[in-house]
């Protein structure tokens, strides 16, 4: 008997089990990206990154097909999971550079830019109103960044502007998730995109390694490391589900004051695992970052309920969503 195909089109809102997945998504992936610090400074960046989308696959492949999706149910779809997994392999690459020279907090909070850019593609890319507020708004939420990475800087180079690219890469992947979200299942859009983005990937592996700062090849792991590869990319792969599905159940406006909760949980992070805190400017510049973006998500709620109920709503960008592992 043949499993019915999943309802991929229902609109019915679940607000507290979208935010339960949001918070989910918090606890699991600075956990997954402090991994990604501790495996990067031993073996090569695109090791983790090949690991991460073979987790993905070996998770999420047979599950989708047992619950009868469609991997790639258009031509249309195939070309768009692949320019997002293009665009995924890139952010997770640029993060785990950064991961390398960057404190866990100080690299998470960098790449929170990635709303204002977000709001910015908007305006230019899908012809949304922006007002004068929110353009002061990102204005603001930029300088309390520059603020992180001023110190970050100092230490660290030019790799201090690292989550910067990754803010770019990954809000241009919001906004290909964007346009796809409904035609494909969450679950099964993870599916195809590991299945996608690992053959991009496995053949790096074959290079020769560097002995410094190693990007391609292969370095064989022991029993420890083995364990910490697999918390990686389940740790990796099951946050960003989390994220996917917790927008099927809840508005992006309900969820996305939740994703700066990844800020403090990273920082605890960071201070347990590698003793990292972020100086007096850095804590100041998050603190400034995440009140702009709040105060966006607030803006975008007061327009939102102030907009006539006969017009259709304007679609809205998911959550900041900097990379996970």
């Amino acid at each position: 008997m043949s499993r019915a195909p999943i309802d991929i089109t229902s609109t019915a809102d679940r607000p507290l089990l979208g935010i339960l997945l949001m918070l989910g998504f918090c606890a699991v992936i600075p956990f997954a990206d402090a991994l990604a610090k501790l495996l990067g400074a031993e073996f090569p960046l695109l090791q983790l990154v090949a690991v991460r989308f073979a987790t993905q696959v070996l998770l999420f492949v047979p599950m989708a097909l047992i619950a009868g999706a469609v991997l790639f149910p258009s031509r249309r779809i195939v070309g768009l999971t692949l320019l997002r997994a293009m665009l995924q392999i890139a952010g997770l690459l640029l993060m785990f550079s950064a991961l390398r020279v960057l404190p866990l907090a100080d690299a998470v909070a960098i790449a929170f830019v990635m709303p204002f850019i977000m709001l910015i593609l908007g305006r230019f890319f899908l012809n949304e109103e922006v007002g004068r507020r929110r353009l002061i708004a990102c204005a603001v939420g930029f300088a309390g960044t520059l603020m992180v990475v001023q110190p970050s800087f100092a230490t660290a180079g030019w790799a201090a502007l690292l989550p910067i690219g990754v803010a770019f890469s990954f809000a241009f992947f919001m906004v290909v998730t964007r346009a796809m979200s409904r035609e494909i299942d969450p679950l099964a859009l993870q599916a195809a995109s590991g299945l996608l983005a690992l053959p991009l990937v496995a053949p790096l592996m074959l290079f020769p390694v560097a002995e410094v700062a190693p990007l391609v090849g292969w370095l064989p792991a022991d029993g420890g490391q083995i364990w910490l590869f697999v918390a990686l990319g389940v740790s990796g792969s099951i946050g960003h589900l989390l994220m996917t599905w917790s927008l099927k159940y809840a508005p992006s406006a309900t969820l996305a004051p939740m994703q700066y909760l990844e800020i403090p949980m990273a920082t605890l992070l960071g201070f347990f695992m590698f003793r990292d805190l972020p100086n007096g400017l850095a804590a100041l510049g998050i603190a400034v970052t995440i009140a702009a973006g709040l105060y966006i998500v607030l803006r975008e709620r007061a327009v939102s309920r102030a907009a006539p109920s006969s017009s259709p709503p304007s679609p809205s960008f998911p959550p900041p969503s900097p990379p996970e592992a």
